[in-house]
């Protein structure tokens, strides 16, 4: 969204037609044994050096620095005829699920996938994509941010590589937090943001954050996500049990009531990326914007009248002394279990994601954060913005991914959870409902649908 890869509504949007889809194909678990592939011919010589052909699939911006890739990797595997396509987002998801029902007909041999939907296609699409360890992908477990490996593999097979890597920021308006006599190094934990956010209202008139109070879109619990992830805590634990009504989550829904109650929440349509909550941040609205790594170089160019204004820090605990890290989203790259070309989609892959100058690349031209540890050297994450008052904000979120971070399980209910959790902090911020009972009786429908067990 917004010239980013991450963090707009099509990220985290309903998986639309993925239980119909699985449905109609039967639960298929051949899929790694069907044809369709638009990979053409074999996979190598008698040499063993690689050839014939691969598609990518992928969207807009990231897209078109996988086509800048190509001339490169062409120089290492001069015979593999890469074509990388722009499905668009969030149009892709639907084009892999169909052709994933469908066996694999159509389906590229490279895909581009958001760490929300990577669990639904493992689960039900067995086979859909290929387990990259038989290809040596095991080389690379300790190469990206720590808890990016588990969140790309099951047991020991893995699914695929990551890419970008979106650690939460906490950005804020300096000089509001200034006129209204807060010292933002005192700002340790969410109770004092509130305290902050009260003097700033009464100073200045401003907000302290937006929320899409009525949830008129799927990932309107953006700001409830964070809460729980720095408690290191999610919607299911790592078994895929339940924990919407658990005490973190209980804690994370009690601080936006009382924001919402303080009468800090500016009500938004839409969450970062789209156009209500854009607009609020571009016309000064609020003072803070809790918001994803992609968010901070899409404000330099919404908001650019307000350069000098903002800075980052790493989001305050919920907890005194609690964590001050969390990776709210990523994506990475997998390859088709349809393939017939395997080796040569996973060498891209691998030229695109392992090698530090490739990763240094993309991020220059499209500001993509990658979750590769080893493009962290290079200058251009250590320099001054001047958008941020000269301070080096990529380095926030470089101490923040270097940090132990929980893997998260997003299991193939993570949409159910998305819409009983917005109804659940709806009426919460609309209706006044008591926290615990709402996430009590939204983790019960939760169980209802999925029949999942409740941890």
């Amino acid at each position: 969204m917004g010239g980013r890869v991450m963090g707009g509504p099509s990220r985290r949007g309903f998986l639309k037609g993925l239980g119909a889809a699985a449905v109609a194909a039967g639960g298929s678990s051949v899929l790694a044994a069907c044809g369709g592939s638009s990979s053409g011919g074999g996979e190598s010589g008698a040499s063993g050096e690689l050839s014939g052909s691969i598609t990518v699939w992928s969207w807009k911006n990231p897209a078109a620095e996988l086509k800048a890739l190509v001339p490169g990797f062409n120089a290492v595997h001069p015979k593999v005829k890469v074509t990388v396509q722009d499905i668009g987002n969030p149009a892709i998801w639907d084009k892999i699920t169909i052709s994933m029902a469908a066996g694999g007909q159509g389906l590229a041999d490279v895909l581009h996938i958001g760490v929300d939907y990577l669990p639904s296609y493992i689960e039900k699409f067995p086979g859909g994509l290929a387990d990259i360890s038989k290809l040596g992908a095991n080389t690379y477990a300790t190469s990206f941010a720590p808890g990016l490996w588990q969140t790309v593999s099951r047991d020991s097979k893995v699914y695929a590589l990551p890419w970008e890597a979106n650690a939460s920021g906490f950005y804020y308006r300096s000089d509001l937090f200034g006129k209204a006599g807060v010292d933002d190094s005192t700002l340790a934990t969410w109770e004092d943001v509130i305290a902050a956010g009260k003097k700033v209202k009464e100073a200045t008139g401003t907000a302290l954050l937006a929320v899409d109070r009525s949830a008129s879109q799927a990932d309107s619990v953006n700001l409830f996500q964070l809460l729980l992830q720095l408690q290191g805590a999610f919607y299911f634990n790592l078994d895929g049990k339940i924990t919407l009504n658990s005490p973190e989550a209980v804690r994370a829904m009690t601080l936006i009531k009382e924001m919402n109650d303080a009468g800090l929440i500016l009500d938004v349509q839409g969450s970062p990326g789209a156009p209500g909550y854009d607009s609020a941040v571009k016309a000064g609205k609020v003072a803070v914007c809790p918001n994803p790594a992609w968010y901070g170089g899409y404000m330099e160019s919404l908001a650019a009248d307000q350069s000098g204004n903002w800075k980052l820090m790493l989001p305050p605990a919920v907890t005194p002394g609690g964590s001050r890290s969390a990776i709210v989203n990523s994506t990475h790259l997998a390859v088709a279990g349809s393939s017939k070309n395997q080796r040569a989609a996973f060498a891209f892959a691998e030229f695109a994601l392992t090698r530090p100058e490739s990763q240094v690349a993309i991020y220059k031209n499209k500001g993509i954060f990658p979750a590769l540890l080893k493009a962290y050297d290079d200058p251009v994450f250590h320099t001054e913005a001047a958008y941020f008052g000269g301070q080096k904000y990529a380095e926030v979120f470089l101490d923040e991914l270097s940090k132990p971070s929980v893997a998260t399980n997003y299991t193939a209910d993570y949409a159910r959870a998305l819409k009983v959790i917005d109804d659940a902090q709806t009426k919460v911020l609309l209706q006044g409902a008591d926290p615990a009972s709402a996430l009590k009786s939204a983790a019960e429908q939760l169980a209802q649908q999925t029949r999942r067990a409740q941890a």
